[in-house]
């Protein structure tokens, strides 16, 4: 079961801090994020970086993970996904845990969760919060090369999942995590 973190992006509407470099618990949010893959049962974990990729590697303790660089992050986290998607193909994985930097509400409880709902490499899995589909996701490896195929802009697979919902299955985490996002000058009360 491998761990994909998505953590390329800008931060924007932050002021183009970059999302990964943010300070949590006085490490940089990245290492959380990958910490949480990793304990909640995923190996290998692998990392895609982009912006401030230099930095990040520079400030974050990762050499426990794979880590590759999205020279396209600017053009949305699909470009992300379909990096990391790659960079796992030949891990053997048999699936792959999706998670993103910026919400460090979600730790390895919910991945756990989602993880102990793997049913086997055609497996389609994202934890729900009060019923609605967040994150964690988990893809059965034979879904990856459709998942690429169809990764587009910030929606990285949002289409996919929508299109295959009958063959979606929702864990409720919403007792172990919580789903926000760190975007906005006003989310970064929640960093510790």
């Amino acid at each position: 079961m491998a761990g994909l973190l998505l953590a390329a992006g800008g931060g924007q509407r932050l002021g183009g801090r970059p999302k990964a470099l943010l300070d949590h618990r006085g490490r940089p949010l990245v290492e959380h994020a990958a910490r949480a893959l990793r304990d909640g049962g995923c190996h290998p974990v692998h990392i895609v970086l982009g912006a401030a990729a230099a930095s990040v590697r520079e400030r974050a303790e990762l050499a426990a993970y794979g880590l590759s660089e999205n020279p396209d992050w600017a053009r949305g986290m699909g470009t992300s996904l379909r990096v990391g998607l790659a960079a796992l193909a030949e891990s053997g994985a048999d699936a792959v845990v999706v998670s993103l930097v910026d919400q460090p509400g979600i730790g390895a409880a919910a991945v756990a969760r989602v993880v102990a709902a793997y049913g086997g490499r055609g497996s389609l899995v994202s934890a729900a919060y009060g019923g609605r589909r967040g994150h964690p996701v988990l893809f059965g490896a034979d879904r990856w090369a459709d998942i690429a195929a169809t990764a587009e802009g910030d929606r990285g697979a949002r289409a996919y999942l929508q299109r295959h919902a009958d063959a979606l299955t929702l864990i409720e985490c919403s007792d172990v995590a919580e789903p926000y996002d760190i975007d906005t000058p006003e989310d970064l009360h929640r960093l510790e």
